[in-house]
Parts: C-alpha cells; sequence; structure tokens
C-alpha cells in the first residue's frame, strides 16, 4: 500500500496583496511569520510545500478596465506578483500559476497549473498527498476557493488558522468564509499535526 502524504500550500503570498500592493490584504504582512513559522515545520516533517501564486497577463476580464471586478494586481514577470520578501519558501518549493487564462479569474489554486504543466490535483494524487494544510492570502477569495476544490476533490483540508487574511471588500467576509470553509468540513487548525 502507498503511503499516504500531508502537503502544505501557501496561496498567493505575494507583493500586491500585501500592504503597499496594488490590490492588499490589511493583514498580509502581518501573517508572515506565522506562515514561515508553519514552513519550518512542514520542512521537519519533510512534507511536500507548494505556493501558489496569481500570474495574470496585462489584459484579462479579472480587471476592472476590461470589466472584471478588481484593479491590476500580480501581472506576470512584474515586482508585484513576485512572493512576499521575507517569505521563505523551500528552494524545492512546487509553484502553481493560476489565473493565466485571460477569460477565467482563477481564484483557486486547483484553477493553477505546475511549471511541468500538471494541474495541482493531478499534482497532489501524483504524489499520494491525501492531507493538504492550506494558508496564505485571502481568506475570502483565493483561499476559500482553493480549500473548497480541495474538499469537493475528497481531500482532508485543514486551513492554518493563524497564517490566513482576508481582504474583507464587505466587512465580515473573510469571517463568512471560515464558516463556509468548516460547513463544507474544512478543519482550521492552529498548526500541522502529523
Amino acid at each position: 500500500m502507498t503511503e499516504e502524504k500531508a502537503a502544505l500550500l501557501i496561496v498567493d503570498v505575494q507583493k500586491d496583496f500585501c500592504p503597499g500592493g496594488a490590490l492588499p490584504a490589511p493583514g498580509g504582512d502581518r501573517i508572515v511569520p506565522a506562515l514561515n513559522r508553519h514552513l519550518a515545520e512542514a520542512r521537519d516533517r519533510e512534507m511536500l510545500v507548494y505556493a501558489s501564486r496569481d500570474w495574470h497577463p496585462p489584459v484579462t476580464s479579472h480587471f476592472t478596465q476590461y470589466g472584471g471586478e478588481w484593479p491590476p494586481h500580480c501581472v506576470q514577470g512584474t515586482g508585484g506578483a513576485q512572493f512576499h520578501p521575507d517569505l521563505k519558501l523551500p528552494a524545492d518549493a512546487i509553484i502553481v500559476s493560476k489565473g493565466d487564462d485571460p477569460a477565467k479569474p482563477g481564484y483557486s489554486a486547483f484553477d493553477g497549473h505546475t511549471a511541468s504543466g500538471k494541474t495541482l490535483l493531478r499534482d497532489l494524487r501524483e504524489r499520494n498527498v491525501t492531507r493538504l494544510y492550506v494558508a496564505g492570502i485571502a481568506t475570502d477569495y483565493c483561499v476559500k476557493a482553493t480549500a473548497l476544490d480541495a474538499v469537493q476533490a475528497g481531500l482532508d483540508v485543514r486551513v492554518l488558522a493563524d497564517a490566513i487574511t482576508g481582504i474583507d471588500v464587505h466587512p465580515g467576509d473573510a469571517a463568512r468564509a471560515v464558516e463556509e470553509m468548516s460547513k463544507v468540513g474544512t478543519e482550521i487548525v492552529d498548526g500541522i499535526v502529523a
């Protein structure tokens, strides 16, 4: 029997989603120390680490000037699309790019692909990952969409409570997102448990 594994997925901890960026989540800088603690724990446990990133083309229906909901952010190759400079991703982290289809927003990391072109779900399945710890930005959009898709795919999903932050376009959006994730079976946890 193949050994089942856990992995840590860091969602969209990019400069444009942090204070000073094009679409900042107020707590974007605040969660970086917690993220780094969880990353260190994952490495100590020899867990796989994934990091998703918004990777939008300059022209996309996701942006307001082309009919979308958001100002331009995380445009491919720009400084704003880079990971937060204090985020300590391991060199072997598997990068998942999403939002690069100009016709789709790409909120969920499961909409993305690895550098080799595999979907996140295919990569997880090929590596026998059954438990996914999720953290990052924004609780009310990409974290929520990723967690919901992971549950739908049959994964054991755990969101790290101290390592998420929302945009809260409408006050309470992040809290409602946590409730929605919990209702479908996502566990909201304080840390990584083997």
